[in-house]
């Protein structure tokens, strides 16, 4: 019993943080879903030409990840030249840069290495710098969240980083391979609005979870995000359905991005990104005409 009215109070405060953190991602109720894309499946990680090619394939944002290869104790990306031309090329192309990545944390993860705070302190200062609102928290491979003791140990880190995503307007989105209420309790142990999660459906889908039950239940107001992806098909032609996703996202009033985060294949790459995008904006077309 008290279990449900944690939930139930939990819920209704999300509830009221609906409006705020909406604003703060710069979301309007009403507004269109836009599909943007992954500099990473661009092959284009932490490299400014991911948006020259992004606003080619008609995507409308594009994802930065600020890169894994720490040179003078610093990211690929963290660099004012380079920070510089990404914001020159997306005023450029008129394609903004909807989110970034700390893609370091595949290699120094924060639920166990007291070194992935500082990646994600110096991420929230890029995203910052980039004029954007969301920076996903990847956690994957040996990084993945398995037990409740990681999970406490990222919240009670969480707590400490959030602080400083909430004076930068920066959103921390967690991508992961655990369950939406397993995201919810790291995201309550936070003690922020500014931790959210940052929903995969092809990560859910295979990690065995019910994905439109799932965006149902979180709701807009936790999540920040998302990549659609059911690799290696095409969107459409594998397993996931789309259709009742695409719904769902529909019906909790999302109007973010979701980025996609689909594979290629070798030589196709512009051909295969133009083709899934096609698919995913029929699907949303379909989706408004009923």
């Amino acid at each position: 019993m008290l279990e449900q009215f944690e939930l139930t109070r939990r819920n209704f405060l999300y509830s009221a943080l609906a409006l705020s953190f909406s604003s703060r991602l710069g979301l309007a109720e009403g507004q269109k879903l836009r599909i943007g894309v992954t500099d990473w499946n661009l092959n284009l990680g932490a490299n400014p030409d991911a948006v020259s090619l992004a606003a080619q394939l008609g995507f409308d944002g594009l994802q930065v990840s600020f890169g894994r290869k720490i040179v003078d104790d610093k990211m690929p990306a963290d660099n004012p030249e380079v920070i510089a031309r990404y914001n020159s090329r997306a005023k450029q192309y008129n394609i903004p840069i909807d989110g970034t990545c700390v893609d370091r944390l595949h290699d120094n993860g924060l639920k166990n290495d007291k070194l992935a705070s500082k990646w994600v302190l110096d991420s929230i200062r890029l995203t910052k710098a980039l004029n954007t609102k969301v920076l996903l928290l990847p956690f994957f491979g040996p990084r993945a969240l398995q037990t409740k003791d990681e999970m406490d140990h990222v919240g009670d880190v969480l707590r400490d980083l959030a602080p400083e995503a909430e004076k930068a307007g920066v959103v921390l989105g967690l991508e992961d391979t655990i369950s939406a209420e397993d995201n919810v309790r790291i995201m309550d142990r936070s003690h922020s609005a500014s931790v959210s999660v940052y929903y995969d459906v092809g990560n859910s889908t295979k990690a065995g979870f019910d994905v439109v039950k799932e965006i149902r239940w979180l709701g807009r107001a936790r999540i920040c995000q998302f990549h659609l992806k059911d690799n290696p098909h095409y969107l459409g032609e594998g397993t996931i359905q789309f259709p009742p996703i695409m719904q769902a996202i529909r019906d909790i009033g999302f109007s973010g991005y979701a980025n996609l985060e689909t594979d290629a294949h070798p030589n196709q790459l512009e051909a295969d990104m133009r083709r899934n995008l096609a698919y995913i904006r029929k699907v949303i077309e379909s989706g408004n005409r009923e």
